[in-house]
């Protein structure tokens, strides 16, 4: 039996640990609240059959994680008040899963200037598919790119600017994370977010260090 069953004050610190395991856990969740000025609309409200692909335990994380390590903001749920989100299954997040092939981690802004550059290297963005419910995107838009195919137009100067919140941890596979804060659009929100987070790491650390000097003791 470990020593914190004799030792209040060892207790309080194990209540105070799993509190803050709790908060580092749902500290995502409170900074959605700024998606909302980067959306068109609220949720879009599609059927199953509208979607591209439906997402399932297997495919896809209840909860995603963005590249700060917390949980990942929304996109766009609503492109141009087309009825269609961005994302591999188009409800708005950069989320991905086995049958995204593609790896559509990284939410841009897009400019001409990329629509462009993507369009002469086969990749033509502009067009509309609505077959794939794809509303073709114009300067300014949200969506969700491809990890490489931004890995690409990075490497030719053409990479369009992104919001690291809204971006797949996935991302990281692709790019380090000192590259993609240079394109950050929410920089400043994205490092105060990855400070507090860094700074409750850090505590937990500390505790988990102290905890394991502490010898058990048994009854």
């Amino acid at each position: 039996m470990y020593a914190t069953e004799h030792n209040p004050i060892m207790r309080l610190e194990f209540l105070f640990l799993h509190v803050l395991i709790a908060s580092v856990a749902g500290f995502g969740r409170t900074t959605t609240r700024h998606a909302v000025s980067r959306k068109v609309s609220g949720r879009s409200s599609q059927s199953p059959k509208a979607l591209r692909s439906t997402p399932n335990d297997e495919s896809v994380d209840e909860v995603s994680i963005n590249v700060l390590g917390i949980e990942m903001e929304c996109c766009c749920s609503n492109v141009r008040d087309t009825g269609i989100g961005t994302g591999f299954y188009r409800n708005g997040y950069c989320s991905t899963g086995a049958q995204d092939f593609g790896r559509h981690t990284v939410c841009v802004r897009v400019t001409d200037d990329f629509l462009e550059f993507s369009k002469a290297v086969g990749n033509d963005l502009s067009t509309p598919m609505p077959e794939y419910m794809f509303p073709g995107l114009k300067d300014g838009d949200l969506w969700c790119l491809c990890a490489q195919r931004w890995a690409q137009a990075y490497q030719n100067g053409k990479a369009p600017k992104l919001y690291l919140k809204a971006t797949h941890e996935k991302t990281l596979d692709y790019v380090e994370f000192k590259i993609l804060r240079e394109y950050a659009l929410d920089g400043a929100e994205a490092d105060e977010a990855k400070g507090i987070l860094d700074e409750k790491r850090d505590q937990l650390e500390k505790l988990f260090g102290r905890e394991a000097e502490e010898p058990s003791k048994e009854e």
